[in-house]
Order: structure tokens, then sequence, then C-alpha cells
């Protein structure tokens, strides 16, 4: 049987915004529109961007529609560089996501810029003091603080609301696109100035996300030509998806306490399963509060790639602890920062349980695992790895 157990990339689609994306797809008309069916499909739009702003303590005009989270952060951390010409530092964590780390760089190369990386603790949680100096240092040459609500590899969830009271003034902005519809995640509450969510990790369809804004504020735009979105982010809305959008989130927000208990029983019995089963794993994903269902192992003695393609002869679907990028492999920028050799970072998977799992598929994994990992360390002595 086929077991998927990549939640953290993308989650299946669920039956609430399978109905929702259907019904709205049978409607004809561009929300911009003044005439009868375009008021409707506006209204829609607007009856959505309403409800995803309950859900996630927020105004609905601080809703701005993307099409990803990728986008989402490009024009959070563009954005506020570029409305502060006279500040050019950008400070993130080391283990952000790329659809951060990249648009900082790329401002750093064009534009100037100077990028600061908040260290991390063994426990996966930034270095709040490093912060601390940085902003009592050098707090007039910040343009804006990146740091995301949860780790995607680790699990491990950053103490924004710490952050944002070192930060003091200085725009905050947090991906929060692994914790939306998981744990709790509150706009307001945090006081961030902004915020990425995005559909596909909550139950959505893909192609759609959301850009959470303080009222109140302006960004330079990446997209000129509508002025749709606050002006901010121009192009014909995405009706279907973001109704989609709002009835999935709406449906994980409401089953959030059930299926994180699911969810993290599932991981635990998983953990020490499989610490009986390949006795020298060592688990990385550790820290608490953190993300119901992410493991994140190192397998010494393997790589990772391997290990990804024996597991899906098996039908299991999982994910390394390494990115690529132009086609050239290279260890985990998460798990190096967490203190991991580059031999270990690059023998380590991530292991992502969502609600659709069951204790069944996780017995099954236990049940092949010590035979992949023992295939991968053949394979790793026979390619002169070792």
């Amino acid at each position: 049987m086929a077991i998927y157990l990549d939640h953290a990339a993308t989650a299946p689609i669920n039956d609430a915004a399978i109905t929702a994306l259907n019904n709205q797809m049978r409607k004809v008309g561009n929300a911009s529109s003044v005439h009868n069916p375009g008021r409707e499909v506006r209204k829609d739009v607007e009856d959505a961007r309403h409800k995803l702003s309950e859900l996630i303590g927020a105004n609905p005009s601080e809703v701005i529609f993307t099409g990803s989270g990728t986008e989402a952060n490009n024009l959070a951390i563009k954005g506020f560089f570029w409305q502060a010409p006279e500040r050019n530092v950008i400070v993130t964590s080391a283990f952000e996501h790329h659809a951060i780390l990249d648009p900082v760089e790329w401002l750093v190369e064009h534009e100037g810029a100077e990028q600061i990386l908040i260290p991390i603790t063994k426990a996966g949680v930034i270095d709040l003091d490093f912060l601390r100096n940085i902003v009592a240092t050098r707090g007039g040459e910040i343009a804006v603080i990146s740091v995301m609500h949860s780790n995607n590899e680790l699990g491990s969830i950053q103490p924004i609301a710490e952050v944002v009271k070192i930060a003091n003034g200085i725009p905050v902005h947090t991906d929060a696109v692994q914790s939306f519809g998981k744990v709790e995640f509150n706009f307001a509450a945090l006081g961030v100035t902004a915020a990425t969510i995005s559909a596909h990790k909550v139950g959505g369809p893909l192609g759609v996300a959301a850009l959470i804004l303080q009222r109140g504020l302006d960004l330079t735009p990446i997209l000129h030509g509508g002025g749709q979105e606050r002006e901010i982010r121009s192009g014909t809305l995405n009706a279907p998806a973001i109704v989609a959008f709002s009835a999935a989130a709406e449906f994980a927000i409401a089953n959030l306490a059930t299926n994180f208990k699911k969810i993290r029983e599932l991981r635990d019995y998983f953990i020490s399963g499989l610490k009986k089963c390949v006795p020298d794993v060592s688990i990385n994903s550790i820290s608490d509060p953190a993300l119901p269902g992410v493991v994140n192992a190192t397998f010494p003695g393997t790589e990772s790639d391997a290990l990804l393609l024996l597991l899906d002869t098996e039908g299991i679907s999982a994910s390394a602890g390494s990115a690529c990028s132009a086609g050239v492999p290279r260890p985990s920028h998460v798990l190096v920062a967490l203190g991991l050799s580059e031999t270990d970072a690059d023998a380590s998977l991530r292991i992502s349980i969502g609600t659709t799992n069951t204790k069944e598929e996780i017995d099954q994994v236990l049940l092949v695992m010590p035979s992949v990992v023992e295939r991968a360390r053949n394979a790793f002595v026979v390619g002169g790895l070792k």
C-alpha cells in the first residue's frame, strides 16, 4: 500500500476544500468586474477573506492574497526593504526556508543589503540573546526581522512574541506556512507586522496563499498592474482557490485539537518504534513546543537519497534533510545550523505525519525500516563513501 509521510511538503486536499473548489469553479466572473457575475464572485472572495481573517486573528483588510507562500515571503522581505531606503540590514534566522533566504541573498547581491543570521541553539530555537545584541547595537539599520513561526525540517516552534518585544518597533515578519492549521496561531496576539500562510499546507489547493499585513502599512509591490489587494499585489484574484483555501482552513482549525493529539501520538509511536528497530538512529527534532508530526532523523552510514529511493520502492513517501539547488545536492542548511556535520546532515530524513495517516501505516514503515537502512548502508560502502 502507498504510505504518504510528506505532509510538511504538501498536505492532501481535504473534502471541504474540494467541494468549495468545485462549486466556485462553476461560477463565471472576474472579481474586479462591476457587472452582477463579477460582484457575486467578489462577494465570495470577500467572504473567504473575512473567514480567514477570523481564523488567524486579523482584520479582513490585513489579508492580501498571493499565488504562493514564496511570493508572499518575497513580497514581505523585498517590500519592507524597499520601503526603508535608509536601512539596509535584514535579520533572519539561520534556518529559514529558502523562500526567505534566497530573496535576502538577491537583495544582498543586487540592492546592497546586509544579512545577519540569528544562530540556532541545540534545541532548534533561535538565540534570543544574539538578537537582543543585534537590535541594541544596530537597530537603526534594520529594515525587517524575519523569523519563521515553526521550522519546516525540525518542527520547532520559535518564540515569535519575544522577537516582537525585542524588535521594539522594527517590522517583524514570520513565515507561518507550516504552523497555520496545525498549532495555535494568532496574528494580533503575536503582534507581528506581517505573516505568511499557504493553502496547500492546511488541506487546501496548490497555488494560493496570503500575506497578512497590518492595517495602515504599505509595501513596495513586486507586481504592478490592476492594483488589486491594497495595490500591493496586482493580478486577477483566483476566486476558486481562495474560497477553497478558506474552507480548508476552517475545517483544519475546527479540528485542530483533535488532529494535534492524533498526529502527536502517531509521531511518538513512530519515534519509539524507530529507536527499537534502528538502534543507532539519532532524532534531531527534539524541541517542545513543536509541530505535532515532524520527525527528523539521522541514520549513520547512509545517504539520504538512497534512503528515499529505497523507501519509495516500498511505497513510502518521505523527504530528505537536504535541499537541491540547480541540480547540485547539498546538505540541509537547517541541520548544519543545528550543529550537525555535513555527513550527518546528508544522512537524514524528514518524516512528516498528517491527519490521513494511521497506526497501521506506521507499523508498516517500521517493519521495512531496518532493511531499508541496511541496504542504504551497503550502497554507501559500495559507493566508496565510507
